[in-house]
């Protein structure tokens, strides 16, 4: 079982391809469902891969770019026509919220469900939900307008009791959860019995990055340390820097330099121009600096904890 997996189904940039969509990834932790960036066609992408909409319930977008946010509107109207009555949590740059709020008027869509809007306008890195499993910490990126990246961390899972410890030490039911979260167990007759000696780690965190769109900038390693994965945004190969420059974009070794910096486990790059219609030379120019690079692929689901580096 995978506790984290992402599903790319959007890694074109502005121009979308007949083999890649615009920007959109689902992101599954222990099968709750996060939508990141929501690009014209999410909702067909959704459909494709078989992602149930109902299990959609946070949505973080990253910038007010049409590549990013076109889909929402669909999104948003489909829910309604299905009959949702949930709300929606919608993370987005603070101006985004008059934006939204004034479609829906304009074409009188009447949504049956609450739009929860947190707005994003932090200067640093911020942590914006939280739950059983995860927090989810934004921080700026540079683009040519205020634009968002985000890391999910998964909380760290509690540890595992030994089972022939239950028996040996008498160990009652009831006293179990206290023991998986670190507590010592104390016998009847009092001895302390470590909690060490009944208990071995439970299974590694995972955590997954997102960082589209954005050029290259020192401190963004360090809002990403140590990452198990990290998107980033590539569009343009090597040579095209002044282009990237111009545009507040990255190259491929731009974020094969974040990667390598922040002592990222693997590297999916995307958001590719449409001009790439190989992006092999991507992957080969940012594996000259950070080898455990992959490409991002429309449709395909990845092991955040395992990813396959050829």
């Amino acid at each position: 079982r995978m506790p984290m997996k992402l599903t790319i189904l959007g890694s074109s940039s502005a121009l979308p391809t007949s083999e890649r969509y615009p920007s959109a990834h689902v992101l599954n932790v222990h099968e709750r469902l996060y939508l990141i960036d929501c690009g014209e066609g999410t909702q067909m992408q959704l459909r494709r891969n078989k992602i149930r909409f109902g299990k959609i319930n946070h949505i973080f977008i990253s910038h007010i770019h049409g590549d990013h946010v076109f889909g929402l509107y669909g999104l948003l109207s489909t829910f309604n026509l299905i009959g949702r009555t949930s709300p929606i949590y919608l993370y987005a740059p603070e101006k985004y919220s008059e934006i939204l709020f004034s479609h829906l008027r304009d074409f009188d869509i009447n949504l049956g469900f609450n739009i929860e809007f947190i707005p994003l306008n932090n200067t640093g890195p911020l942590i914006i939900h939280e739950d059983k499993y995860i927090t989810v910490t934004t921080f700026p990126l540079r683009h040519r307008i205020i634009s968002y990246g985000f890391l999910f961390r998964e909380k760290e899972a509690d540890r595992n009791i030994i089972r022939e410890s239950i028996e040996k030490y008498n160990i009652p039911v009831v006293r179990i959860p206290a023991i998986k979260k670190g507590e010592d167990f104390v016998t009847e007759s009092g001895e302390i019995i470590p909690n060490k000696d009944i208990t071995v780690p439970g299974p590694p965190s995972l955590s997954y990055a997102y960082c589209s769109d954005t050029m290259y900038f020192k401190k963004l390693a360090s809002y990403v340390r140590g990452v198990d994965l990290l998107y980033h945004e590539a569009t343009f190969e090597a040579g095209l820097k002044e282009l990237a420059r111009t545009t507040g974009h990255s190259t491929s070794t731009d974020a094969a330099r974040t990667a390598s910096e922040a002592g990222a486990g693997s590297l999916i790059i995307g958001h590719f121009s449409a001009r790439h219609k190989d992006v092999s030379q991507l992957v080969d120019e940012a594996g000259t600096i950070f080898r455990r690079t992959i490409a991002a692929v429309d449709g395909t689901t990845y092991d955040v904890g395992n990813i396959n580096v050829p």
